[in-house]
């Protein structure tokens, strides 16, 4: 792994893959990446090297997942321009050139799409059109549950993944998305017109980081973490449950937060925008003017 002062050298495929492994990726790892390509440093051939590293550390039997959301700033407009052939992801620039190569596949929902390669990697983004599990703001027709059971996120957490970021914060971390849907339902059981709470992430991130399940190193010149998405994600469920007020967001919850009706069908009645998230576009920092968690 590359040393914390050492921030200057060109990396290759071998030193990347190196690196990886020794922050702890595995053969057969399910990894959903979170990435900005300009903190890993100099790569020699580029973004191609990245993705072959990140196939590296996890082959055989590996399965490589990015985000590739479609979070335009006029949230209506997500919806009338997606096609998940040729719409950009807005997420990193990383995540488009990931999205664009052969045998990368990707899931046809028109906010949160995700992409995939590797084992059965087809397969696995090809449910999320399904309307099992539970709902979430993002929802509307004809798509399905966005953090539903046949989701590539729910998936991930369901099959042992693991989240790896790579020169990102927990701003970028999608699966706090997760925790407040998940949350959320749970508060429902009791009073079914709960409101949905938007959780500062940051602040979240920062519990996660003192007690949870990590693994921190460099990867190329990029601080980077590795952790288990089922651990991160019930730690921070159960850590919400007990201190909620430690986690609202509470500009976004007055803002957006709507209620959905009692039977869970939110396509219809879901909010028609994300927490408040600048405008923009990708570029090649590798994050773009959006941060991936949408």
């Amino acid at each position: 792994m590359a040393e914390a002062g050492d921030v200057s050298r060109s990396h290759t495929l071998d030193t990347l893959s190196r690196d990886l492994r020794a922050l702890g990726v595995e053969q057969g790892d399910t990894l959903f990446v979170h990435t900005s390509f300009k903190s890993l440093g100099e790569i020699e051939g580029g973004a191609r090297t990245v993705v072959r590293a990140l196939e590296n550390a996890a082959d055989p039997g590996g399965l490589i997942l990015m985000p590739s959301f479609n979070l335009l700033a006029d949230s209506r407009m997500r919806a009338e321009t997606w096609d998940p052939g040729t719409t950009p992801s807005t997420v990193g620039w990383l995540t488009e050139f990931f999205r664009l190569l052969p045998g990368t596949y990707r899931s046809d929902h028109y906010s949160h799409s995700v992409a995939a390669r590797g084992r059965n990697a087809r397969t696995f983004v090809g449910g999320h059109r399904a309307v099992n599990g539970r709902s979430s703001p993002w929802d509307r027709d004809p798509w399905g549950k966005t953090y539903g059971d046949d989701s590539p996120m729910v998936r991930a957490y369901a099959s042992g993944g693991k989240v790896l970021m790579l020169g990102v914060t927990y701003e970028s971390s999608t699966y706090i998305h997760l925790v407040e849907v998940i949350c959320w339902h749970r508060r429902r059981e009791n009073r079914p017109d709960a409101k949905y709470m938007w959780i500062d992430r940051p602040a979240l991130g920062a519990f996660w980081e003192q007690n949870g399940e990590l693994r921190r190193g460099r990867v190329g010149d990029a601080d980077s973490r590795l952790f288990p998405i089922r651990t991160y994600v019930d730690t921070l469920v159960e850590e919400v449950e007990v201190r909620p007020e430690a986690y609202s967001k509470q500009g976004a919850s007055s803002r957006f937060s709507r209620r959905l009706p009692a039977e869970h069908n939110s396509a219809q009645a879901g909010p028609k925008t994300d927490s408040p998230i600048p405008g923009g576009t990708p570029d090649r920092t590798g994050r773009g003017q959006y941060p991936e968690g949408g």
